[in-house]
């Protein structure tokens, strides 16, 4: 399946809300975040709860007295955009004799950009509903939103990093093939890409990890797109190394699609093991509803849906489940295919999400942003500390910063079940595949400053994708990696 600048049709939506207004026609000044003291805030789009969401982030901005709401594009140092979308999941009743008083129960998420001095990307952020919000769903999302905001014009979490060569002249073609994991920030990246270098073209093929592997091996892709890391052992009979380079972090999650679900479900390594053996057979099991109390689960089959197809995602979820069940791990292992003990299979992020959605009483994995784009449920789950911990951008940062300090250059490192609190247990990296041995010069001159950029400027575009940056000090150990290619 060749996806050569274009998506499905299901995740065109954030993309185009995203990149539509890129290129403002405004004359925006600030080329850094700390040089923003004027700022517009443009539509969310067109969802209905997306005006009070616009309303409540301006009234926040305003109190903070750190930065300037203007009515007035033009007159601004920067324009925020993006896109709000609150959809409901269920109602919950508030009376114990009557169905007929309740009230909805509310999903959705916030996804804005900074935009300064010709169209570039300043700060990007995406934001899900608080695990126990105080007040509605709108002004929860934007709390958080102008929080991070704030918190990164004050430069305390705003990154520095190198930036790559934006004069080089570019010129060619360059072919990837790989993971759907990252194939909507990538669509994005090499859009972006291509603007600054028109002479340069860029197709990317999202037909899953072990695919896109074998085109590299067959050489036929310059580069490649993987969650599952290649041992020396896989690398050895390929007759050709390849140089990992971590692009950024995302997070895989338990979608489900249970019939009469009144609230969000958690989930214990227990249960997600036993279920994906085949030993939990029952939304209303035990061990499911001990950590849901109080939630309303049938007395239905679970039905699983898993990969059929090799799969990034599917080595992430498999290595997790390979960490916290030693059943698991002695029987099925950790792999991009695997032989499922339970379950039907689906092709690809985009149809795992599809069949779960279509199929009542079922459970799969996706990676985040496919389970917000498809308007799904997705569980918390026990992280290592004992929380139950959903994805986010934030609870992904934490689970990298557990281990960022103890990597060492060679990049291919599991962050699955990793050590703190507030980490997200099901969270990776994605990397990028390059031959270690590239005899073009041409194209690996392009390779490199598309990776150059991807690991400097495009690292702001990433978050509004749902995807996480790169923590600074592994960005800049994997800027120095490309000194490798030969």
């Amino acid at each position: 399946m060749a996806w050569p600048f274009r998506l499905a049709s299901s995740l065109c939506a954030l993309l185009v809300l995203l990149c539509v207004t890129t290129r403002s026609g405004y004359a925006q000044a600030a080329e850094q975040l700390s040089q923003v003291k004027k700022l517009y805030v443009d539509s969310l789009g067109t969802d209905k709860y997306a005006a009070a969401m616009r309303e409540q982030m301006v009234q926040r901005l305003r109190k903070s007295h750190d930065v300037q709401v203007v009515s007035d594009p033009r007159q601004a140092d920067a324009l925020l955009k993006g896109t709000g979308r609150v959809w409901v999941t269920g109602h919950v009743s508030l009376s114990p004799r009557s169905n007929s008083l309740s009230q909805p129960t509310f999903e959705g998420y916030l996804s804005v950009e900074v935009v300064g001095k010709n169209g570039e990307t300043l700060w990007s952020y995406l934001v899900s509903p608080s695990k126990f919000p105080w007040s509605s769903i709108t002004d929860d999302l934007a709390r958080q939103l102008v929080s991070k905001l704030l918190a990164a014009l004050k430069r305390e979490d705003q990154p520095e990093a190198a930036v790559g060569d934006a004069a080089a002249h570019l010129e060619g073609t360059l072919r990837g093939a790989g993971a759907t994991f990252p194939a909507p920030l990538y669509q994005r990246w090499f859009e972006l890409f291509q603007e600054e270098h028109p002479s340069l073209r860029i197709s990317y093929d999202a037909v899953g990890s072990a695919e896109g592997i074998q085109q590299m091996r067959e050489r036929k892709a310059d580069f490649g797109a993987s969650e599952m890391p290649l041992s020396d052992a896989a690398m050895s009979e390929a007759h050709q190394r390849f140089i990992h380079v971590p692009a950024v972090l995302g997070a895989v999650v338990a979608i489900y699609n249970v019939k009469g679900l009144r609230q969000n479900l958690n989930f214990t390594p227990e249960a997600l093991s036993g279920i994906f053996l085949g030993k939990i057979r029952k939304w209303s099991d035990p061990q499911i509803r001990e950590s849901n109390r109080g939630a309303v689960l049938p007395d239905a089959d679970i039905v699983v849906v898993h990969r059929l197809d090799g799969s990034g995602t599917s080595f992430v979820w498999t290595d997790y489940l390979s960490k916290i069940s030693l059943q698991w791990k002695a029987s099925v292992g950790a792999g991009t295919t695997v032989s499922w003990p339970v379950g039907i299979g689906a092709e690809h992020n985009e149809g795992v999400a599809s069949a779960v959605r279509e199929t009542p009483n079922s459970i799969g994995y996706v990676e985040f942003i496919y389970a917000l784009q498809h308007e799904l449920s997705f569980g918390a789950v026990r992280n290592s500390a004992g929380e139950f911990i959903k994805a986010s951008i934030s609870s992904v940062t934490a689970a990298a910063a557990a281990t960022a300090g103890s990597q060492d250059q060679d990049f291919r490192v599991s962050i699955t079940n990793p050590p703190g609190r507030g980490a997200y247990p099901i969270a990776t990296y994605t990397w990028l595949l390059l031959p270690e041995q590239m005899d073009d010069k041409s194209r690996k001159e392009a390779l490199t400053e598309l990776l150059r950029w991807a690991l400097t400027a495009g690292q702001k575009q990433c978050s509004a994708l749902g995807y996480a940056p790169l923590p600074p000090e592994v960005a800049k150990r994997a800027l120095e990696s490309l000194s490798a290619i030969k």
